[in-house]
């Protein structure tokens, strides 16, 4: 769970940490140099940070060094750097770091790429920009001052003489790198803020970008792998006697449970020359499993513990005033208990990388999420050190937080291990969807009070659920004050308001899943809220607007954000509009990643067929770096929403999962969209906050309360069709 806790790092420390990593300090004795200035002038290259090389022809080359993984970070971030160096769009090529501590905190998750590595990107464009503007001002004899950076070139103001980046590259070289380099004020900004297209969007539809699943090295053979199906099994024996005219030509692997958080749960491989024959010949395999003590998981079973621990009294983990007495005195009092199943990531590419094991060396080409990572665990399986493993970031399909682990790397290193060659490892549909780190069952109990000036005066808020601690120790059995910290810190006004919590212990590998336990979390908060202000007569968008406004103490500017999304999505959606009938309105709100997010869905509703006509979605997530791809995001937060909202959950019964493929885990289609998505960002003077994942909370639970406005009918557990 640590793993995601990222630390924002400042300034000074990510100049200082990047120059050390490099092993070459500027005059500044702060900023990174990829090679020294005798270096960079013999090439009339310019380089004086770990993002930025300026070509003698003036071509700009930018580095990234967070994953793209659809998500567009690989065009955000390098226009950061772009924009303070007043660079020409057209004149730039973005290339993905590998893993190097240059680049800073390379693990992306948690939402926080863009307020961990905007400052330091933009510092590393303004400090090329001033060294450029210094060399030109060395070339013509004149005062810095009087000289401008502006698309590719600096100017010389009273002259009107410019110099090409090019031009000024080995001149530029020679500049000591300035600690404190001016930043643009934001109505300089050319890019920032601004819709670009994104850099490898050509290469995307032309089918050119080169994901994990598309790596070809030399000498390169193939992995098939399937995993002991439950969590603490292990292989018993591997029958080989059916491969009959395949026996010749693959090779049969058993891999080791690797007893580390990332590792592999245990498989058998097979290595061929070609993926069709490693597959086939893994059919041919008859396996018997030690299935372990989890071998007696069933979620049904699980779920149905987890209420009945949710409805009896727990842990408090956080108090004020007295619950007890608000409850019993309420003019209007409630209660409900909500539920939800695992969910797996699912990304259109599944686990997918290239490993070559040497003597010498070890090279991985990898989908993921943390480089480091699979450093630290290849490093462990190998016996080596971290930084004798090469990893190459490659594009990734999709992650969602299941490319934060590396099980599926380090199986294809045992692979390329016994086989003596590099091996490119894909995993089935079938085996990604039954391999994976899950996000958790749930459930939840909510007892709530209106007192009679309309003001929710008691809540009491109970969850189990196993924790991705877990992962770490399993020891740990459930959620505490550090897991509920996202309930505990949502700006309501609730005078009298207790946390508790409920044992759980994990039985498979939990894991993080966009948004993690804020997707249960704003699902209960926001269906309660609709059902306790329905049961006092009250407009459940009233009842919030009240509960934000009256909100003193710390956080409260939090309150202020999180009316103001509220607000915002109300008027966006028409709250309140006649709808015909079968129609329906439901709105939701929720704060997590520190950001703010609220939707409005217009659903229809006749028997079981749900179409959701549309959603307005207001967001606060400070300054919005690329408008067009924060956009994308958080259409895309909707479609996943949809799935997990009407159909999708992994099951396990005698420890492994029921489900195998798309047809009994059926994610959102092109079907489900909605007919129409809006989406609007407000607070952007605000510092840059998450963005990828806030906005999936809040589908869910809108979505069900428009149902219940169109058809009467009240949903308290997710999915809410059940897998296929």
């Amino acid at each position: 769970m640590d793993k995601l806790m990222l630390t924002k790092i400042d300034r000074r420390t990510f100049l200082r940490n990047t120059a050390a990593a490099a092993g070459t300090l500027s005059a500044g004795g702060l900023f990174l140099g990829l090679g020294n200035t005798a270096t960079a002038k013999a090439d009339s290259a310019f380089s004086p940070n770990a993002f930025l090389h300026i070509a003698p022809n003036g071509d700009t080359t930018l580095w990234c060094g967070r994953c793209e993984m659809g998500q567009g970070i690989s065009t955000s971030l390098p226009s950061a750097v772009a924009d303070e160096l007043e660079a020409d769009w057209s004149r730039v090529t973005i290339l993905q770091g590998d893993a190097d501590e240059k680049y800073g905190p390379q693990a992306t998750g948690g939402s926080r790429s863009i307020n961990t590595m905007l400052e330091p990107m933009r510092q590393a464009g303004a400090a090329g920009r001033e060294m450029l503007v210094a060399a030109a001002a060395a070339t013509w004899g004149v005062p810095a001052a009087e000289c401008e950076a502006k698309n590719h070139f600096v100017y010389h103001k009273e002259s009107d003489k410019r110099l090409g980046y090019g031009e000024l590259a080995a001149t530029a070289a020679e500049q000591p790198v300035p600690e404190t380099p001016r930043l643009k004020s934001r109505d300089e900004f050319r890019y920032i803020g601004k819709s670009l297209p994104r850099h490898d969007q050509g290469a995307v539809v032309v089918g050119e970008r080169v994901y994990g699943s598309d790596v070809v090295v030399p000498g390169m053979k193939y992995g098939a792998v399937m995993h002991v199906p439950v969590l603490g099994g292990s292989v018993k024996s591997v029958d080989s006697s059916g491969l009959g005219d395949l026996a010749d030509r693959v090779q049969v692997v058993t891999i080791d449970r690797l007893e580390r958080p990332y590792g592999s749960l245990g498989a058998v491989g097979v290595v061929a020359d070609n993926t069709w024959i490693a597959q086939q010949a893994l059919n041919r395999l008859k396996f018997e499993w030690d299935r372990g003590p989890h071998a007696v998981y069933n979620t049904d079973s699980y779920k149905a513990e987890l209420v009945e621990s949710v409805e009896a009294p727990g842990t408090s983990v956080s108090e004020r005033g007295d619950v007890d007495a608000a409850l019993e005195s309420a003019a209007v009092s409630h209660a409900a208990t909500y539920v939800g199943g695992h969910l797996s990531h699912s990304p259109m590419e599944p686990m997918a990388s290239c490993v070559d094991v040497g003597d010498e060396h070890c090279e991985v080409w990898a989908s993921t999420q943390d480089p480091a990572g699979i450093q630290e665990t290849l490093a462990a399986f190998l016996g080596r050190e971290k930084d004798d493993i090469t990893v190459h970031v490659m594009a990734a399909g999709g992650a969602f937080g299941r490319k934060f682990m590396c099980d599926y790397v380090h199986e294809a290193a045992a692979l390329s291990q016994a086989a003596g060659a590099p091996v490119q490892l894909t995993w089935s549909r079938e085996e990604d969807t039954r391999t994976g780190y899950y996000h958790p069952c749930n459930a939840q109990h909510i007892a709530g009070s209106i007192d009679s000036d309309g003001n929710v005066s008691g809540w009491l808020h109970r969850a189990a659920f196993p924790t991705i601690a877990s992962l770490f120790d399993p020891t740990n059995t459930g959620p505490g004050e550090r897991e509920m910290g996202d309930i505990i810190r949502q700006p309501l006004a609730i005078a009298n308001f207790r946390a508790e919590v409920g044992e759980a212990s994990a039985h498979t590998r939990i894991g993080w899943w966009r948004a993690v336990y804020n997707i249960f979390f704003g699902f209960a908060i926001n269906v309660f809220v609709d059902e306790l202000s329905r049961k006092a007569d009250k407009d459940p968008v009233e009842v919030f607007r009240k509960m934000y406004s009256d909100y003193r103490g710390e956080g409260e500017e939090n309150a202020r954000r999180a009316l103001a999304v509220l607000n915002k999505a109300a008027d966006m959606g028409g709250w309140g509009r006649e709808v015909p009938d079968g129609h329906g309105l439901g709105i939701a709100v929720h704060y997590s990643f520190s950001s703010f997010t609220a939707m409005m869905v217009h659903v229809e509703v006749d028997g079981d067929d749900i179409k959701v006509h549309r959603v307005d979605c207001a967001v606060d997530c400070g300054l919005v770096l690329t408008p067009d791809i924060a956009t994308a995001q958080m259409e895309g937060a909707v479609i996943m929403g949809i799935g997990l909202a009407l159909n999708t959950e992994i099951r396990f019964e005698d420890g492994a999962v029921v489900n195998s493929n798309f047809h009994d885990y059926p994610v959102a289609r092109i079907g489900n969209t909605p007919t129409e998505i809006n989406v609007e960002f407000i607070g952007q003077e605000n510092t840059s906050t998450g963005l990828g994942e806030p906005g999936v909370p809040t589908f869910a639970p809108a979505l069900i309360n428009a149902i219940y406005d169109a058809s009467g009918k009240r949903y308290r557990s997710l999915p809410i069709r059940g897998s296929a």
